[in-house]
């Protein structure tokens, strides 16, 4: 799913600047929307998280499958000048991961199926401030990169449970810091501006918290645990 999507985006985004770059149509949809200092807007779109792991020991990688979540959220857009903006995108990120363990977690220890599996629902509410800087505009589009850091809030966490995998709890920190760097166009259409963008996120902090078993086989080989995450957003303006 996560591919379909992004080849989709992709499909979108180069049929529509091969249309405006070869097309013998100058006719420049608002051209001053762009003008005004503060903007405003809103966004829909996808994302697929999973998890970077740095082990203790030298034991088969702990898979992550990973879903397409749903997201939406709100644009404050600040000009700085014809090729640079600030930009505030806070949003709500739902998804969802599964953890596959190797039985080989569990070397000496009695253990069942549902162990070697532990599911990671969350509700983010993620927060990025972005610096985006664009091309020249030609015709009707504007491509873009974009870079930034977020702080995101889990609403899901289960960081103060007292149960751990133990009781079958695989508990997260509830905040997290990402650093993003994406890349996107801005489309001029004659009603308003339509921008689809594709931007990979990488937290900073580890996320894990640890079972009170020190020797836990869900978490003691677990350095650190640090989520990224692909998003593909469409944006209105």
């Amino acid at each position: 799913m996560k591919n379909i999507f992004l080849v989709l985006t992709l499909l979108i985004i180069t049929q529509t600047a091969s249309a405006q770059l070869f097309s013998k149509n100058k006719i420049q949809n608002n051209q001053n929307m762009d003008k005004p200092k503060w903007s405003y807007g809103y966004f829909l779109g996808f994302n697929s998280y999973d998890y970077n792991f740095d082990y203790n020991q030298d034991l088969p990688d702990i898979q992550t499958l990973k879903t397409v979540g749903f997201s939406v959220g709100l644009v404050g857009n600040m000009r700085v000048n014809d090729y640079i903006d600030v930009r505030l995108e806070p949003g709500l990120y739902i998804t969802k991961r599964e953890l596959h363990y190797h039985s080989s977690y569990f070397n000496g220890l009695s253990y069942n199926d549902s162990d070697l599996l532990r599911e990671v629902n969350s509700t983010y509410i993620h927060i990025p401030l972005l610096l985006k800087l664009s091309t020249k505009r030609v015709n009707n589009i504007k491509p873009f990169v974009v870079g930034g850091f977020s702080t995101a809030v889990n609403l899901s966490s289960n960081e103060s449970n007292p149960d751990d995998n133990s009781n079958g709890q695989f508990r997260t920190k509830n905040g997290v810091i990402f650093y993003e760097v994406g890349a996107g166009i801005d489309i001029y259409l004659p009603w308003f501006k339509f921008t689809p963008s594709v931007r990979g996120v990488f937290a900073i902090n580890d996320e894990l918290v640890r079972d009170v078993d020190p020797d836990s086989p869900w978490t003691s080989n677990i350095t650190t645990m640090k989520s990224r995450g692909l998003f593909i957003n469409f944006t209105f303006q």
